[in-house]
């Protein structure tokens, strides 16, 4: 039945199960142990490790004793690493543990980490030496007189080390694995950081093997398919969208160390990949890469997207050039990460100009922000989400938990989106990205969507910029397309041809690259920075 205001609920199929993480690995390797699990999809071939289930299972098992043999169950112990089939393994080990896992961000530097470190009060941190310049090893070693819950430091470089001995010591003691139920803690992710400091998001077990299932399911993707993974794991779409979303689809994972357009080409290639997801900057540089003329990639069948605003034009194009269903995520870490999502079957149009509607047992409603009562069909609001896929709340900051979970089990987003009678909402922004010039609120994601479309423009951000006289007058960041050339009057009256004036950006910078966060998403704070700093000149 058509809607009567802007509450929706998503479908009871499929079911939700009582499920942890440690229970899905076992259910794929008892029902498929020979199929291959996980490959390194690094770039030298020989080097390409390879698991089965019944490996991958065991690789799992043996890590959750020797993590038993040092940690108590509840403790937490974070990951600072690449996407490594270890890192998989840690996953599943921490839960079967009865552990806290705690992602941090490989790109992340000296202040960053041990704020992560701290306020987790991680008891233990596996770590490679170095990543792409960054020495987390020794970084590590030197914070370690300032994080006293820190009582081990594990190398990845002595990984098959720390097993063995784990193992004898876990037998040695007599220890057991713990019980561990589907409503425990077993993941601190922290959110992204598009609007500065940070929180830990508390997840459970229950919330991320149904998310993770039920993303698979929606996108399409089929029992035993190769699902290339790009997306960073210490991010949902990584550990979640991506790991337990081919664990509950039995499928063969192509585990990307760092994502570079022409090995993930390569990749798809070789293993004839069916399934990926990824944020629209990884798909505009594979689009924009040479290699994506002449790759085979007849397999796809099912490719999709979120972590920011995808762009109409986007999905247009992929939806020709891969002839694969395309679909759109849409949600936060705080909802496991996903609340909304197209499906593969619905028009280019809603693709194209739509998140889609709830997933099965969510609930989403559209608010006033100012007092909270749900809106008529159509007007813009608060996204706000309920059902199993909520967090517990953010780590040790009950005033944070609260402000975001009200008395009735609403998570309330921050992003302001409008709904149709179908249930399907449309995005306009973040509450705290909604420009206000003149007592008039302009919605960036509006501006974005045209300006993306123009052949000269590569990646778009609209920034409201504080202005005397306005308030806050609109600023375009962007970045053109290789080999043209961003001409600002052209893009004036572009706009202007489409859009009232007072909407037109008063400001135009042109970069080579954006600000973004370790999950793709531009983070227009810091555009703000720079631009306060002076570091920016204006077209």
């Amino acid at each position: 039945m058509p809607l009567t205001l802007s509450h929706a609920a998503g479908p009871t199929e499929p079911p939700l199960r009582d499920i942890t993480l440690g229970e899905l690995l076992a259910w794929a390797a008892e029902t498929a142990p020979e199929r291959i699990a996980l490959i390194a999809g690094v770039p030298d071939p020989a080097a390409r490790r390879q698991w089965t289930y019944a490996q991958l299972h065991d690789q799992a098992q043996r890590t959750a004793k020797a993590l038993r043999a040092h940690f108590e169950p509840g403790e937490r112990v974070a990951v600072w690493a690449p996407n490594l089939p270890e890192w998989v393994m840690m996953e599943f080990g921490c839960a079967m543990a009865g552990l806290v896992l705690v992602t941090v961000n490989p790109a992340f530097k000296s202040h960053e980490v041990e704020y992560v470190l701290k306020q987790s009060r991680s008891a233990g941190v596996f770590v490679v030496d170095a990543f792409r310049g960054n020495p987390m090893l020794s970084t590590v070693h030197s914070l370690a007189g300032q994080l006293p819950a820190l009582r081990h430091t594990v190398r990845f470089e002595q990984w098959t080390q720390f097993l063995a001995e784990g193992e004898a010591a876990f037998e040695a003691r007599g220890l057991a694995l713990p019980p561990v139920r589907s409503t425990d803690p077993v993941m601190i992710q922290y959110t992204s950081g598009t609007t500065g400091f940070p929180k830990g998001a508390l997840l459970h077990h229950h919330g991320l093997a149904n998310n993770g299932a039920h993303t698979a399911d929606r996108m399409g993707v089929p029992d035993g398919a190769v699902w290339i993974t790009t997306m960073p794991l210490f991010h949902t779409g990584g550990c979640v969208c991506c790991v337990l979303g081919a664990v509950s689809k039995r499928c063969t994972q192509v585990l990307v160390e760092a994502f570079e357009p022409g090995l993930v080409l390569e990749l798809f290639g070789t293993y004839r990949g069916n399934a990926m997801v990824g944020v629209p900057t990884m798909l505009v540089a594979m689009t924009e890469h040479p290699s994506f003329a002449v790759t085979d990639l007849s397999s796809t069948q099912a490719i999709c997207s979120g972590g920011s605003t995808v762009p109409a034009a986007l999905v247009r194009r992929f939806e020709q050039q891969l002839g694969a269903p395309f679909t759109i995520v849409f949600g936060q870490t705080e909802c496991s990460p996903v609340a909304s999502m197209t499906h593969p079957d619905d028009r280019i149009e809603d693709k194209a100009g739509t998140i889609g509607s709830p997933m099965p047992h969510v609930e989403v409603k559209i608010i006033d922000p100012e007092t909270g009562q749900t809106l008529p069909l159509g007007q813009v609001g608060e996204y706000c989400t309920r059902g199993y896929h909520v967090m517990h709340g953010y780590f040790e900051n009950p005033e944070a938990s609260a402000a975001a979970i009200d008395a009735d089990g609403w998570l309330h987003t921050g992003d302001l989106c409008a709904m149709d009678a179908r249930g399907y909402c449309t995005v306009e922004g973040r509450l705290k990205d909604m420009i206000i010039r003149g007592g008039e609120n302009i919605y960036p994601r509006e501006l974005e969507e045209l300006l993306f479309k123009h052949p000269s423009v590569g990646e778009v951000a609209v920034v409201g910029l504080p202005d005397a006289k306005w308030g806050e007058q609109v600023a375009a960041f962007l970045r053109p397309k290789p080999g043209q050339v961003i001409a600002k009057a052209e893009l004036i009256d572009y706009l202007r041809a489409q859009l009232a004036p007072n909407k037109t950006p008063r400001h135009w910078f042109v970069l080579d690259a954006f600000p973004m966060t370790g999950s793709g998403k531009i983070q227009k704070f810091k555009l703000r920075e720079r631009w306060s700093q002076g570091d920016l000149v204006e077209l």
